[in-house]
């Protein structure tokens, strides 16, 4: 009778991962499929995706769209070493300063703890404004066309100080940094040797919302940077855009000249922009995709 139910027992479990995995399945094609798309419409040719419209199977293919965006190929790959130059150096940067400030506001012994909670929550409220924050960098700090201007004006977030602040408040257990001091370690002895180790997933988290700050971020740019060997990825791809409509524009005014609207690779080029822009976040994912496993795992397991 035992071994029966043991069977049955068996054969659930077998039926419940079968459709579990095939829900996954099906969720893990709804989020590649955009993808895909994506890729598909980028070397698709342009009179095709005017005529039938996006397509997962194109009628026509056309590598006019990476033609164009590769027109320049020393600034391409200029662009992309200074855009993971700024994205490592930032996120390490960044995750540093946040857990030195984070771990201070989580001790109760912390004197000003109320204080500096109330300037990090007030600062998610209010800014100082756009001009303000211009003026700081480029006319104070003189920092314009500068790799600095593209590091600290991101270098620390309210929100990621919170999210820190409470982790090492909820999840490092007092009394390991107590029974550490009680042998002799200093603050920064027990913050590098055992907060640090012991935060690899809310490090991990905060790192991965950092390098997507950074990697994204073209507005910056704008704002400070003139030299072309200072520009980023995403500002160079938007320069790319914003040149790439206003010849589409001219085109489809004038109707002269060799090149006509259908020509230019309008859509085509845009969904290129994405796929040049996104394949190094896509290729760092995975390795923190481990951390949020193990961070979602903590806690579950007592004894």
């Amino acid at each position: 009778m035992a071994s029966t139910e043991h069977i049955d027992n068996n054969r659930i479990s077998g039926l419940t991962n079968a459709v579990f995995n095939a829900i996954f399945l099906m969720y893990t094609v709804i989020c590649i499929s955009p993808l895909l798309l994506v890729f598909m419409v980028s070397i698709t040719d342009e009179k095709t995706l005017n005529t039938n419209g996006f397509s997962f199977f194109p009628q026509k293919f056309s590598s006019m769209a990476y033609q164009y965006i590769v027109s320049d190929l020393g600034q391409i790959i200029r662009s992309y070493g200074i855009s993971i130059f700024i994205t490592v150096a930032g996120t390490a940067l960044s995750v540093l300063i946040t857990a030195l400030f984070a771990y201070p506001l989580s001790r109760k012994e912390f004197k000003y703890r109320g204080f500096f909670s109330f300037l990090v929550f007030f600062t998610m409220l209010f800014s100082g404004g756009l001009v303000p924050w211009f003026m700081v960098y480029a006319k104070f700090l003189k920092w314009s066309n500068t790799i600095n201007v593209l590091i600290f004006p991101m270098l620390l977030t309210p929100v990621f100080v919170i999210i820190m602040k409470t982790f090492f408040s909820t999840t490092i257990p007092n009394s390991i940094v107590e029974s550490a001091k009680m042998d002799g370690a200093s603050d920064f002895r027990v913050f590098y040797s055992i907060i640090l180790r012991l935060s690899t997933p809310v490090l991990a988290t905060i790192g991965l919302f950092d390098s997507l700050n950074y990697w994204n971020d073209w507005f910056t740019s704008m704002m400070f940077i003139t030299k072309n060997e200072l520009t980023p990825l995403q500002f160079l791809l938007y320069r790319v855009q914003s040149s790439l409509t206003y010849l589409i524009q001219i085109s489809s005014q004038t109707g002269q000249g060799s090149l006509t609207m259908a020509d230019l690779p309008g859509q085509s080029a845009r969904m290129a922009l994405c796929v040049v822009a996104i394949g190094p976040i896509i290729l760092a994912y995975p390795f923190f995709q481990k951390y949020f496993v193990k961070g979602l795992t903590i806690g579950a397991i007592k004894g």
